[in-house]
């Protein structure tokens, strides 16, 4: 695994994707501790259901990125800014 300092250096994508890659993973690892503390099952899988639309964010950023298509990488664009 790639450090922060050298996956920011990399010059493949986009910075906003970085930023936006790098954010959303820091709110799925928060959203991942919370989950582990959460006794009550209700709010687990509310925290869960966050999780997984993070992932799919990251998910479909990855696909934007490696198609080249434009009119998804601004949809994902976005989606970033909203999260």
């Amino acid at each position: 695994m790639i450090g922060f300092k050298d996956f920011i250096s990399e010059g493949s994508y986009p910075l906003w994707v970085k930023a936006a890659t790098a954010a959303m993973v820091l709110k799925i690892r928060n959203l991942s501790n919370q989950i582990e503390k959460e006794t009550d099952p209700v709010k687990q899988n509310i925290l869960i259901s966050r999780q997984n639309n993070l992932i799919s964010y990251i998910e479909g950023l990855g696909i934007a990125v490696s198609t080249d298509d434009k009119k998804l990488m601004s949809r994902m664009r976005g989606i970033g800014k909203r999260s």
